[in-house]
Order: C-alpha cells, then sequence, then structure tokens
C-alpha cells in the first residue's frame, strides 16, 4: 500500500519531519530529477549516474537537516557531509563562467521538481497540510541555497589565500650568486605577509646553501615605511643569528630621505649602493679579488 505525507499519523507531525520522511522515501525519484537538472547535469558530465549519486547525498543532507525541524539552520550537521561535494560543484560551475547569481538560479531551480514530488504525495495537492509541507520545503531548499553561496565564498576565499601565498613566493627567489652567498632581489610593495616569505625563504636557502653572505636587494621596492624597515631589521636579525651576514643594497635616495625623515636607525645594518656593490662585498671578504675590465682587453675581445 501507498504511504503519503497526508495519511492520519503524518498529518500530526510538523511539517518539517514529513518533508524529511519524504525526502528519505522519495530519494531516489528526486536524485532521478535533479541529475537533468543544470547544476547536476553540467557538472557530472561523464556519466548520469555520478549525477544521480550526488542528488541522492544532498537529498539525503536535506532529510537529516528536516528531521532536525530546523530546515531554515544553514549550521545544521546534515549539511556536513554534503558541505565538500557542494564547494566542488559550485567551484566547477565558477570555472565555466557561472556568478554566484546564476549560480543561486541554478539551486533554487532544484525545488520545482521536488515539490512537484512532494504534491503527488496528497490528495489534495493544495491542502492545508499540503501546504504546510511545501512552504517547510521551501525553507529547506532556501537555506540549501544558502550553504551553496557560503560553500563557495569560502572555496573562492581560500583559492585567492593559496594564490596570493604562490604569487608571494615567485616574486621572491633566492638567488645563489656564488659560493656561500645568496641574494633575494626584491620587486614591489612589501607588507606583513610578504615581508614573513622573504625571511623564511632567506634563512631556508642560508641553510640549504650554508651561506655566509645574505643580500636583500630592495632596488624594485618603490617605497620603504617604518613597517617594511622593521621587516628589513628583522630579516638582518634573523640572518645573522643563522650565521650569516647580510646585506641590504639597492637604497634609492628617495627611499634614503624617507628612512631619514622617518628616523628609522640602520645604523647596524651593512648597506651598500647596488646588487654589484654588495656582492663585490661579500666576494671580498671571502678573498675574491675582482679586477676592472680595461678598455684594450674589451677591445681585443
Amino acid at each position: 500500500m501507498h504511504v503519503s505525507v497526508s495519511d492520519e499519523n503524518a498529518e500530526r507531525e510538523p511539517a518539517a519531519q514529513q518533508v524529511s520522511a519524504f525526502l528519505e522515501r522519495r530519494r531516489e525519484q528526486v536524485a532521478q530529477r535533479w541529475a537533468d537538472a543544470a547544476l547536476f547535469r553540467t557538472v557530472f558530465t561523464v556519466s548520469r549516474d555520478e549525477a544521480v549519486e550526488a542528488g541522492r547525498s544532498v537529498a539525503a543532507a536535506l532529510a537529516a537537516v528536516a528531521a532536525t525541524g530546523r530546515p531554515d539552520d544553514i549550521r545544521a550537521p546534515g549539511f556536513a557531509a554534503v558541505r565538500e561535494q557542494l564547494g566542488r560543484m559550485a567551484a566547477s560551475r565558477a570555472r565555466m563562467g557561472v556568478g554566484a547569481d546564476g549560480l543561486a538560479d541554478e539551486v533554487a531551480a532544484l525545488r520545482e521538481p521536488v515539490t512537484e514530488l512532494l504534491r503527488g504525495e496528497f490528495p489534495d495537492p493544495y491542502a492545508p497540510e499540503a501546504q504546510e509541507c511545501v512552504l517547510a520545503l521551501t525553507v529547506l531548499m532556501g537555506t540549501l541555497r544558502l550553504v551553496v553561496l557560503e560553500t563557495t565564498v569560502s572555496a573562492g576565499e581560500e583559492v585567492i589565500a593559496r594564490q596570493r601565498e604562490q604569487l608571494n613566493e615567485v616574486a621572491t627567489p633566492v638567488i645563489k650568486l656564488w659560493e656561500s652567498t645568496v641574494a633575494v632581489p626584491l620587486i614591489g610593495t612589501l607588507d606583513s605577509a610578504r615581508s614573513q616569505v622573504v625571511m623564511e625563504s632567506l634563512l631556508d636557502a642560508i641553510v640549504a646553501e650554508r651561506a655566509r653572505f645574505a643580500i636583500l636587494d630592495i632596488t624594485g621596492v618603490p617605497t620603504v615605511d617604518s613597517l617594511v624597515a622593521q621587516h628589513l631589521m628583522k630579516t638582518v636579525a634573523a640572518a645573522r643569528l643563522m650565521g650569516a651576514e647580510c646585506i641590504v643594497s639597492g637604497i634609492r635616495p628617495a627611499i634614503a630621505q624617507t628612512i631619514v625623515h622617518l628616523g628609522i636607525d640602520l645604523g647596524t645594518v651593512l648597506t651598500r649602493a647596488s646588487l654589484a656593490d654588495a656582492l663585490a662585498y661579500a666576494l671580498s671578504r671571502q678573498g675574491v679579488e675582482i679586477a676592472p675590465v680595461r678598455a684594450a682587453d674589451a677591445g681585443a675581445r
């Protein structure tokens, strides 16, 4: 015998519990309908079975949330099982060029197929008890949309953070200039996060290369404020603790004036005008003599 949510016992249950029982009982049919929806169809392109399985998981999660009687709770434990899956689906649509509004519309489109199935459970699909269940389902599907959008935002923030970290690493290369001599040519604005990457990269290179001299070249740094200067001082001090002498090169006239106006004392920091001068100093300390090429010798070549 077919059991519907309009049976006498079910009518005494709160609408959310009735929706939960309906989703559990009709999970397969819901999943089959969702497999043809844009959100599932365009994400799971290898086989329709993948889309159906994903639909089953989401339907089960919604049933678990509805069973708590709080269909509007985006923090409901029932969503935990599918948050990662929803995040992957949202990310896939984002890579296809679908924005947040488009994604919200695709999630909202999942409600109609389920509502149609739910109304079919009642002898009178527009009776008060049916309307209460449809309202509970509408709230539940609205919550699902919020969960998807929240997951999308969180995933986007994580991607941005990873990209920023990768960019910092790429933008702060450590170069081995000579035996026991490494350099970090800095280009662009320095902030706290990037300064930390600079320090870690330099210290790792000092250990890896057994460097005695480390050069921080700031020729490509447009401005230096008190915070940047403090980071430079900390990096120099950390390099010393690692047994390397640190040299700051490329301090341009405008930056020198700024440092003076800020009252920053770099008296304990070894500085040179250019990277070449800093390298020449490091080589001379290692007993390497550099002889300038005479014009006659250059012409003979």
